[in-house]
């Protein structure tokens, strides 16, 4: 900046005039950093505001700003420190491409006074990217003719980083064939091809597949590949060569024009039209052998155009070549001898009329098939003609005349064992050698309706889960029909019938033509546990044929019913037991007497009926006087009651079964403490209970003897009957039944002395094909009861507590 005045200056102006000149020379200053590329967020450039000489605490009075005319997001101040530190991904390929040099410009502007400098931030190249080639294959098409140190041209790869990073190196894997040649014309561009060291040859290897690998120089190296693929073109430089020098054939004279004598086969291991070849006779053959043969051109194949006869001529002496189409063509050479063979000059002849096809299966023995005459031109004995059949099938020839045969039925026919007969008619003559000739004839047998569908088995046995969706698929029925056409296409029906009250197509249905099996609504296996019925297969021949096969449908038990509650015994029996039981008890008892039963039953079966009992915890985690039996529901206490107990208990029985997932019910005891005095009427009814108690477990005693004896006799009169029924063969008719729910079945095992029924239902097998089925019955023999036994109940109680229990078990079958 120039300043001029004229006279003397005054002493304010020259005040000002050095401000301006201060100010001028510290905007117009210019910083330098640098930073590499794809550096991390937050790193370190530079102490901006010390290096141009400002405080920190007057960073933010002053509005310190920073404006960049590029990105001016990559680089950021922090006014707290006064750095200049790295803000966001910086990539120097996108700022400054392939540029010798990549700043950014940055202009840090204050206020208060006004002030402009000027931060130019370096960015350097860092090896971040990889030698790209511009395709992943490149192929190469090469003749197998040309020369050694011939060079072929590739494409070179490219880096995009900078200097040293961008420095391309190659490197050819190891082969036989190539090697690898690098020009640098300049730094801008390497030549890169590929040098041929030795012979190609296409018949040997037709491609070499080649990796070509460019290296950049930077620090660590990144490499790029290139696949090459070499494909050899093919030269003619093969001979088509056959496959013998010479070949001998012996034909017979009075061969017929057109007969094929012998087909000579060359080949060439050249492609395209380097390797197709033609065929020809040598052009020195004599006019007698060119007038007796001719040969294609395309297949090799040497036919007869003359007649040869041997008493003019026994051997031939052919010369073929075989040319190929390359420039220039190349050629092979072959000899063929044809030895001419004397004969009975000639052969008879068979003429075939009057067929009568297709032959039913059914047809009568004698049935005529065909008409066949046979003739002779010799004269003699060369002119007596026989006919014989073969192969050896249900068909004859019978002569009728001289010189004529018919064909006919001779034994039974079955279509489904052989549907067609090709039988060979031959004619021989009585010449020496005989001459013969032959005639096939093709029998169809036509098919007749005499199989009926067949299944696989007589029975099938099926298992569905209860509550299955409706119109779910469960099994497929196929029978196979051994019979053509018509005649075995097969569809197939329900046989219906009654299925306790309701129709059997309410239950299942079977689609037509696929023999799909559905259930029309879910099953449920309290209901019905076992759904037997039987399916019929007719085809549709005329008339029509069937059979039927028996499903037996076994409905598998899902845990689908909660444990349900039962009244205490001796009030109501079977009724309801979803309200609150009240218990009256002595606070004077000790501990294990029981105070109540709880029971339960499910209607399920197994596992998910199996009942198990849990005496829900006491508010405030105290601990209860009572306890439940874990299969009994046996309410007892755990140890002796004093006045510290409240009057009234209230407990909660969760009644839980062992399905998957497991169901539940709560039971409601409410438990009144009494003192001794108070429970006269109390001891009175508990006796009374244990004296009905024992009356009943004797009365069930009794019951259990004649049940044992009424099971063990139906047993041998059951098998009596099997044995009786075996061996006399007769068919055991069966009646339809009904499907409703049984009795309940008498489970007696002993638990602590208790004896109790299981509510599980014992139900009809709904087969229709006999009388209601029994599943099964398990006893326990007699055992003295354990103290504060409960009477018999509507409960389930399987035991395992420690009085001993022994079960007996029965499973009845009615088919027996």
């Amino acid at each position: 900046m120039v300043f001029s005045w004229e006279g003397a200056p005054d002493p304010r102006c020259l005040l000002l005039s050095f401000l301006l000149l201060s100010s001028w020379e510290a905007g117009s200053g210019q910083l330098h950093y640098s930073v590499r590329e794809e550096a991390k967020h937050g790193t370190f450039v530079g102490r901006i505001a010390q290096d141009l000489g400002l405080e920190l605490t007057e960073l933010v009075p002053r509005l310190f700003r920073v404006a960049s005319k590029d990105r001016g997001d990559l680089l950021e101040v922090n006014l707290q420190n006064g750095i200049l530190f790295v803000n966001g991904r910086i990539d120097r390929e996108e700022l400054c491409g392939r540029s010798a040099e990549c700043s950014l410009h940055l202009e840090v502007i204050v206020d208060r006074p006004l002030q402009v400098f000027h931060v130019e931030v370096e960015v350097k190249d860092i090896n971040d990217n990889p030698p790209v080639f511009p395709v992943k294959e490149q192929k190469l098409f090469i003749s197998e003719s040309r020369t050694l140190d011939s060079r072929f041209l590739l494409e070179g790869a490219s880096d995009a980083d900078f200097g040293a990073n961008s420095v391309l190196t190659y490197v050819l894997d190891s082969n036989d064939y190539f090697t690898l040649s690098v020009n640098s014309k300049n730094k801008e561009n390497k030549q890169v091809e590929l040098v041929l060291r030795k012979y190609l040859d296409r018949e040997e290897v037709p491609e070499h597949r080649l990796l070509l690998m460019a290296t950049d120089g930077g620090k660590p190296e990144l490499t790029g590949s290139l696949q090459l693929l070499v494909t050899v073109l093919d030269v003619n430089d093969n001979a088509p060569s056959f496959e013998q020098s010479e070949y001998e054939v012996r034909i017979f004279e009075n061969a017929d024009n057109g007969t094929m004598v012998i087909r000579v086969n060359a080949s060439d291991r050249d492609e395209g039209t380097n390797g197709a070849i033609s065929y020809s006779f040598s052009s020195l053959l004599s006019p007698k052998v060119l007038d007796q043969f001719s040969i294609d051109g395309k297949t090799g194949e040497i036919v007869i155009k003359g007649n040869l006869d041997f008493e003019q001529e026994t051997l031939y002496k052919i010369r073929v070549d075989a040319t190929d189409r390359g420039h220039p063509p190349m050629a092979g050479h072959c000899t063929v001898l044809v030895k001419v063979l004397d004969k009975n000059d000639n052969a008879p002849q068979i003429a075939l009329t009057s067929l009568s096809l297709p032959v039913r299966e059914d047809a009568q023995l004698g049935t005529a098939i065909a008409l066949i005459s046979v003739s002779d031109s010799d004269s003699g004995d060369n002119g007596q003609v026989t006919c014989s059949l073969t192969p050896d099938t249900p068909f004859t020839l019978v002569s009728t005349f001289k010189n004529y045969y018919s064909l006919v039925l001779d034994s039974a026919l079955d279509r489904e064992t052989t549907s067609e007969y090709e039988l060979v008619v031959t004619a021989r003559d009585g010449g020496s050698p005989p001459l013969w000739a032959t005639a096939s004839v093709s029998v169809e047998v036509a098919d007749v309706n005499d199989n009926a569908p067949v299944f696989a088995q007589a029975e099938y046995t099926v298992f569905v889960k209860e509550n299955n969706a409706p119109g779910s698929h469960i099994f497929t029925v196929w029978a196979r029909d051994a019979d053509a056409q018509e005649n075995a296409r097969v569809s197939y029906s329900l046989v219906e019938r009654r299925v306790g009250e309701r129709a059997l197509s309410s239950y299942v249905s079977v689609h037509a033509e696929s023999g799909k099996v559905y259930a029309l609504q879910p099953l449920d296996h309290e209901e019905l546990e076992l759904l037997q019925f039987q399916v019929s297969a007719r085809d549709a021949g005329v008339p029509a044929l069937g059979s039927n096969v028996t499903l037996q449908v076994f409905v598998l038990d899902e845990n689908d019913n909660a444990p349900a509650l039962l009244g205490p015994p001796g009030r109501g029996g079977g009724g309801g037991g979803g309200g609150a039981r009240s218990e009256v008890l002595s606070r004077s008892v000790g501990a294990g007497h029981v105070v109540t039963k709880v029971r339960a039953v499910d209607a399920d079966s197994g596992y998910n009926a199996w009942l198990s009992y849990e005496l829900q915890p006491a508010a405030a985690g105290a601990r209860s006087a009572f306890r439940v039996g874990l299969y009994t529901g046996e309410i007892s206490t755990t140890r002796a009651l004093d006045e510290a107990d409240a009057a009234r208990q209230r407990l909660l029985v969760l009644v839980k079964d062992h399905g998957e997932p497991a169901l539940t019910a709560t039971a409601t005891v409410l438990v009144s403490l009494v003192d001794s005095g108070q429970s006269p009427k109390l001891s009175l009814r508990a006796s009374e209970g244990a004296v009905a108690s024992e009356a009943t477990l004797v009365d069930v005693n009794v019951y259990l003897i004649i049940a044992i004896c009424a099971v063990c006799s139906l047993l041998v009169l059951t098998l009596v009957l099997y044995v009786a029924l075996r061996c006399s063969g007769a068919a055991v008719g069966r009646s339809e039944g009904a499907c409703a729910p049984g009795k309940p079945v008498l489970v007696c095992s002993s638990a602590v002395g208790s004896w109790s029924y299981s509510q599980q239902r014992r139900q009809r097998v709904c087969s229709g094909e006999g009388p209601p089925k029994t599943d099964l019955m398990a006893f326990s023999p007699s055992l003295p009861p354990c103290p504060g036994s409960a009477g018999a109940g509507n409960s389930q109680d399987l035991n395992v507590d420690p009085c001993p229990q022994r079960n007996i078990i029965f499973y009845f079958n009615s088919d027996l």
